[in-house]
């Protein structure tokens, strides 16, 4: 079972610093599914809300939720309990939307070409394509749409000393600190490594799928210089605090297994003396000097964080 399906992972920490999307992401997708301005987040008037969205992987249904007022049903899956229990928790009364708990593996619920446009938004890189494709192949209708995006490997604009900070905690082979193992093994593979690679081994078949699109940018980890990024890939950019961004980091699946591995390391929130979160964190406030000065209050400063992104989309035969 994938680590946001157990239950010590916080569905409700997920909910609350995981980044939302923003408008021109969905609007690009609803253009690619109508051929048309969908004028989001308002569909006009004059375009009706229809067809049937599959959201897969839905997490806390930020989705779902988004996209629902463009599609007159919603289907919303996620394997994970404590994800469908936030989702409807969040989505309140919403009777357009229906949250199952299954993976997007196993569609034998839905009748043959039963779906308009099927979604998923950092999840498709946890499916079996072996299983999802034929699925896929046989509820999406001739003509409907498939988008699936990601994001990936932040940096803080204009700090480009922080980064090799965040890559050696979450990423690097040896002990960041001495005594203390990094992120890098607690990373559920392949998966991990599948999103980092822009979902290059996400291929629709060309039997059952045409018009693909692929969008995919990385921001430059070494100069942290994001002035000739295309506009159409830089779609997840945040104004947030440091303290923001470490609840953010704190939603890892790779910090879960890890703190499951090392109890004995307890965050300082807790009362403990640190976990790996913490000594990140200490070294990253210590790389820049105005951070340093700002003493205990460190995590009120803002920062600018922007996210490697990929988008793939493609209409059904």
């Amino acid at each position: 079972m994938s680590i946001f399906g157990r239950s010590t992972y916080s569905s409700a920490g997920y909910a609350a610093f995981r980044p939302s999307y923003p408008s021109v992401l969905y609007d690009r997708v609803l253009r690619f599914h109508g051929n048309e301005a969908p004028s989001f987040p308002s569909p006009p008037s004059s375009s009706p809300a229809a067809g049937t969205l599959l959201d897969l992987g839905c997490g806390h249904g930020l989705v779902a939720r988004a996209l629902a007022p463009y599609f007159s049903r919603v289907i919303a899956l996620d394997p994970s309990a404590g994800m469908i229990e936030q989702a409807r928790k969040l989505s309140g009364d919403n009777s357009k939307i229906t949250f199952k708990q299954g993976g997007a593996e196993d569609l034998s619920f839905l009748a043959d070409n039963a779906v308009d446009c099927v979604v998923s938004g950092q999840a498709a890189h946890w499916f079996d394509y072996s299983k999802v494709w034929p699925a896929l192949a046989r509820v999406v209708k001739r003509g409907g749409t498939l988008a699936f995006w990601g994001y990936k490997d932040h940096i803080i604009v204009g700090r480009p000393e922080t980064t090799p900070i965040f890559d050696k905690f979450i990423y690097g082979e040896t002990e960041p600190v001495p005594g203390v193992e990094s992120l890098m093994r607690y990373w559920e593979q392949p998966g991990r490594n599948i999103l980092r690679d822009s979902l290059q081994e996400v291929v629709p078949p060309e039997a059952e799928w045409e018009h693909v699109v692929r969008i995919a940018w990385d921001p430059n980890h070494v100069t942290g210089d994001i002035s000739d990024a295309p506009d159409e890939a830089t779609w997840l950019r945040r104004r947030l605090k440091l303290g923001e961004l470490e609840g953010y980091v704190r939603t890892f699946s790779a910090f879960s297994g890890w703190r499951s591995a090392h109890p004995e390391m307890k965050c300082r929130a807790d009362g403990g003396d640190g976990d790996i979160i913490d000594l990140m964190f200490d070294e990253i406030v210590a790389a820049v000097p105005e951070w340093k000065a700002a003493g205990d209050r460190w995590a009120e400063i803002e920062v600018d964080a922007i996210w490697g992104t990929i988008l793939l989309m493609a209409k059904r035969r």
